[in-house]
């Protein structure tokens, strides 16, 4: 039996954030302290190509924090691609850590569709 689900994503998991920077060959994320234009913001901090400030991954909490200005310091497209490729990561992660197995395909619109076995 299949099923369609869609995830709202809250960013909590460490080794799914690394996952999805390596995913899209950016550098691996950077754990502290970071200045965003607004102030302060403490997680995993990942640069975005020709993003003015990184986006803060905050896995406490789960909040992802960022300043693009409306897109004129980051082209908001690239933070959706890092979050869906933040959710296949978390997503097989937790497949494989059940045992299960995790197929990929990527679509011609940019989203991935990711197909679970269970049983297998």
């Amino acid at each position: 039996m299949s099923h369609i689900v869609q995830i709202a994503t809250q960013v909590r998991d460490v080794e799914a954030v690394k996952g999805a920077c390596k995913r899209m060959n950016l550098a691996p994320p950077v754990n502290g302290t970071h200045h965003l234009f607004e102030g302060p913001a403490t997680g995993w901090a990942v640069q975005l190509p020709n993003w003015s400030y990184p986006v803060v991954c905050d896995t406490g909490s789960g909040a992802v924090k960022y300043d693009n200005f409306g897109g004129r310091w980051g082209d908001k497209a690239q933070l959706d691609q890092f979050m869906q490729a933040y959710a296949a990561e978390k997503a097989t992660i937790e497949a494989r850590r059940k045992g299960y197995r995790v197929a990929e395909q990527a679509l011609p619109d940019g989203s991935i569709r990711l197909t679970i076995q269970a049983g297998v």
